[in-house]
């Protein structure tokens, strides 16, 4: 009986399973992609480059990420992809090669009041289960350490069918949940100025309500005057104790108003539930404006902020409850589960503690799992994404990141890289759109897009390696090794925005001057205190206009002109020279082509499948009824107004028969930001990360203040973007204002005129200030982390004697 021998791998032909190593794409025409074809190898890291808005997110997401995604759903069952959303076959002639795409992207956590970081990663799932096992004394499973259930208790008389007869017996139920009953798990309570919901001196037929959207010809208002607890005419100073108590507080009941059945219940538990129930930063502008005028949320003095019953609360491990545990930096959480050796809890003590290593292997252990999922910039939520990953034991599947650099430190960009260098070792093919040049460097494949943005771009101008790039000769291999250089001679600042005992989070009693009258960047590592120092103490003041990291919201009707109030003028100015009301001027009121109701398209519903837009055949895709293209200005109809380009809007209106120069001056912010070549009229959700935060810019730019915060200004910019970026903030400063940016890139810190750098760590060894100076004075000083990567950034020499640092009068 013989052995069966392995053949020689060495003279064995490859297997033909072997054979497919490559992502063919072949003519790819999503959004401004001109038939882009590549192949890109799969087990290896691509990095795709190009100016924002050149065509990378609409190659990587929207061809790649997406026809695989759609393919994977198209496994599931009809039933299940009717819960799905429905995705259409991209624009593309062959994608071969696929595998699932995992995407991680920048899209911020959301803003439900009842997300936190731990439920969002499961830690704290696995925290509960630890406590209903360990916790003494015992209260029960882990529902009673949960601040998402209630506890209940019922009784009452069922019916059951027994032989033949039915038996009526009394059952009794209980459910103990680790909810707060005072905030219901919220963590803060709400107090209400009622000054600010209505003019007491008014009538209900009078319109005495201010809360957005109750207006007296409306729902709400033919409700109240139609329910009949209330003389309509009586003003509402002169209701009775128990009228007052029925319009603020009283309890949902039926009446019937105007032949409807309808349900009244009072303007308190009303607005809680439509606004109150809602994070704050998600609601609309005017909303939010209305909530942060008549709401005081205070700390919930019940539990403290901890969200938990006093029961959750009792129960503790080695003296540490649940509410100890969440509070806690998760660096120091992680370190406290360490010390617990208990065999009986064992696999789930090392899948916790994995969890939370990945944490802080991936730069995040500053946070707590308290901490609220809405409150995390995009790079952290991004971040946090990744870590359900970090230890999957998946090979062959296709990572797709957007930006992973985002909101790190140059010190932390090391990190980023390997673990992206991880995830590719594995086995698996990595696909990142970045900026960054240290990003960049570690690719094994490059495919830059260009030559510009728009529809100046989608096309391939360079594939191969990153050397190969440098001596391209694209923009983007001319700018690769761009360094910005410090300032001979910085400003003289006017004056000093005082700060005293900041401790905002994990500010550490802060004292510092804030420059006025010149560029300010605020430095330091992820989680050192940037944004508690300026949210906490600065954003809220007078004549301040922060541009954040939030995303902006639009529907696929919402476009460059609409956000930014530019459409205002326009239909104005169009209204003015044709004597007619503005309102046929907009493809979301009366001028709309009734056909399709100003979208450009129709839109058929094929239920599981994808929904099928096609070009409205009645206006041809211009929005806009025939009557309305017949009206003119400069020549010009309203839908080819759209169809412009910001730098040619900006030459038509800026002089001549259409000289508008509330319009002209928009077009002159956007251009400002770099998107002269956007079309007025292009969908917000066509536009990239990085052009929708350069649009939100260019919007609050116009607003009156002498104080601007910009977060992150560079998120989302190409190298050679950045000068003109550094050009705008100085524009800013020498018309008079006050620019603070927070800022991980050296550019930036180069072409400050003052430097504050928080420090040294993150969390509760951050929150204090490392420096203060000029960059010229922190580079020579070379103390900080900051410090080293300014340095090597700019070339600086070695290290000169320590300096003292200096206050900003000085």
């Amino acid at each position: 009986m013989s052995k069966a021998t392995r053949a020689d791998p060495q003279s064995a032909a490859p297997h033909v399973a072997d054979s497919h190593d490559l992502i063919r794409v072949q003519g790819a025409r999503v959004n401004n992609l001109k038939d882009v074809s590549v192949e890109l190898p799969k087990r290896r890291l691509t990095v795709f480059t190009g100016v924002s808005g050149s065509g990378k997110s609409s190659l990587v997401f929207d061809t790649i990420a997406a026809e695989s995604q759609r393919m994977i759903n198209e496994t599931y069952s009809s039933f299940l992809q009717g819960f799905m959303p429905t995705l259409a076959r991209p624009e593309v002639d062959v994608l071969d090669g696929l595998t699932t795409a995992i995407i991680i992207d920048q899209e911020r956590m959301g803003a439900n009041v009842r997300s936190t970081v731990g439920t969002a990663t499961d830690a704290n799932a696995m925290l509960r289960i630890l406590f209903s096992r360990l916790g003494k004394p015992h209260i029960g499973s882990p529902q009673a350490y949960s601040f998402n259930v209630a506890s209940i208790s019922g009784a009452g008389a069922v019916s059951i069918e027994r032989g033949g007869q039915t038996v009526k017996e009394r059952r009794s139920f209980s459910i103990t949940g680790g909810m707060c009953p005072r905030c219901e798990g919220r963590g803060s309570v709400t107090d209400i100025d009622l000054t600010a919901l209505y003019d007491d001196s008014k009538s209900l037929n009078e319109g005495p309500f201010t809360i957005p959207g109750y207006t007296m010809d409306g729902w709400y208002g033919r409700i109240f005057t139609g329910c009949g607890f209330f003389d309509p005419d009586k003003p509402i100073r002169r209701y009775t104790k128990r009228e007052l108590n029925d319009l603020l507080y009283k309890e949902p009941t039926k009446i019937k108003v105007e032949g409807i059945n309808l349900t009244y219940e009072g303007l308190i538990p009303k607005i809680q539930k439509s606004m109150l129930s809602k994070d704050v930063d998600s609601l609309q502008p005017h909303i939010r404006a209305f909530v942060e005028r008549a709401v005081t949320f205070t700390t919930c003095p019940d539990c403290e902020g901890t969200r938990l019953s006093e029961a959750a609360r009792s129960s503790k491990i080695k003296g540490i409850s649940i509410a100890d545990a969440c509070a806690m930096q998760i660096s120091d959480l992680a370190d406290w589960l360490r010390g617990l050796k208990e065999p009986s809890v064992a696999p789930l003590l090392a899948s916790l503690r994995h969890t939370l290593d990945s944490f802080v292997e991936i730069g995040l252990g500053y946070l707590s799992l308290e901490r609220p999922s809405g409150t995390l910039s995009g790079g952290e939520a991004q971040r946090i994404k990744m870590i359900r990953h970090l230890g999957s034991s998946l090979t062959d599947v296709t990572y797709v990141f957007d930006e992973p650099t985002i909101g790190l430190h140059p010190h932390d960009i090391q990190r980023m890289n390997n673990l992206l260098l991880q995830l590719r070792d594995k086995g698996n093919t990595v696909l990142v759109v970045e900026h960054k040049p240290e990003a960049i460097a570690i690719a094994d494949h490059v495919v830059d897009l260009g030559p510009h943005a728009g529809t100046e771009g989608g096309e391939v101008v360079f594939e191969g390696t990153v050397d190969g790039l440098r001596a391209s000769g694209t923009l983007t291999g001319r700018h690769l090794d761009d360094r910005a250089r410090l300032k001979p001679s910085v400003r003289k600042p006017s004056g000093v925005l005082q700060v005293r005992g900041a401790d905002t989070n994990n500010l550490q009693d802060v004292d510092v001057d804030i420059p006025l009258g010149v560029l300010m960047v605020l430095t330091g590592v992820a989680g050192s205190g940037k944004s508690s120092l300026i949210q906490g103490s600065v954003a809220a003041r007078d004549g301040v206009v922060t541009v954040d990291q939030s995303g902006i919201k639009g529907s696929r009707r919402s476009n460059p002109a609409t956000y930014t109030g530019l459409l205002e003028p326009i239909r104005k100015a169009f209204a003015k020279a044709n004597g007619v009301k503005p309102a046929l001027f907009s493809a979301n009121s009366e001028g709309a082509c009734p056909n399709c109701n100003g979208a450009g398209v129709v839109y058929t519903d094929l239920g599981v499948m994808a929904t099928v837009a096609t070009v409205c055949e009645v206006c041809e895709g211009k929005r806009f009824m025939a009557e309305v293209l017949e009206y003119t200005l400069g020549g010009k109809d309203i839908s080819e107004v759209l169809s412009m380009p910001v730098t040619e809007a900006e030459e038509f209106f800026g002089a001549g028969d259409a000289r508008t120069p509330a319009a002209h001056a928009i077009l002159a912010r956007l251009a400002d930001v770099g998107l002269g070549y956007l079309t007025l009229g292009q969908p917000l959700t066509t536009l990239s990360g990085g052009e929708r935060q350069r649009v939100k810019l260019a919007s609050r730019m116009g607003e009156k203040g002498g104080v601007y915060i910009l977060d992150e200004p560079t998120t989302g910019l190409h190298l050679a973007d950045v000068e003109n970026l550094l050009g705008l903030l100085d524009r800013l400063v020498d018309s008079g204002k006050s620019v603070i940016v927070i800022e991980h890139h050296q550019a930036v810190m180069a072409h400050a005129d003052w430097i504050i750098d928080l420090g040294p760590g993150a969390g509760h060894d951050g929150g204090r200030i490392v420096f203060e100076g000029t960059p010229a004075d922190l580079v020579a000083d070379r103390s900080t982390l900051t410090g080293q990567h300014l340095a090597d950034y700019v070339g600086a020499g070695p290290a000169a004697p320590n300096r003292r640092r200096r206050s900003a009068g000085a």
